[in-house]
């Protein structure tokens, strides 16, 4: 199977997520909204500089949804959108590609 650039999205997808903290963050979004220290505790070896950046590319990206309450200081909580959930299955079959070839 030959992939041509022109039809090929596969660079998008990598684009929105391919860093390497993407993955993990989906993963723990996919049980339930979390605010943003318990997204960073939650993350072995993520900084909150990382943390910020990959939450601003998946908002921009349709992926997740960023809610502020106002309360001081201030309460923001994260939440995958529908786009986001249509992940889960290739993550998860990535996660087990993962446990068979590169352990």
């Amino acid at each position: 199977m030959k992939i041509s650039e022109k039809s090929c999205s596969l660079r998008d997808v990598l684009d929105i997520i391919g860093g390497k903290w993407s993955m993990p963050i989906i993963y723990m979004l996919s049980k339930g909204t979390m605010r943003f220290k318990e997204l960073e505790r939650s993350i072995e070896g993520i900084n909150t500089r990382m943390l910020v950046k990959e939450l601003k590319n998946m908002e921009l990206n349709g992926i997740l949804t960023r809610q502020v309450f106002a309360t001081v200081p201030p309460t923001v909580e994260y939440t995958l959108t529908n786009k986001g959930e249509k992940l889960l299955p290739s993550i998860v079959s990535l996660h087990n590609w993962g446990q068979e070839f590169a352990s």
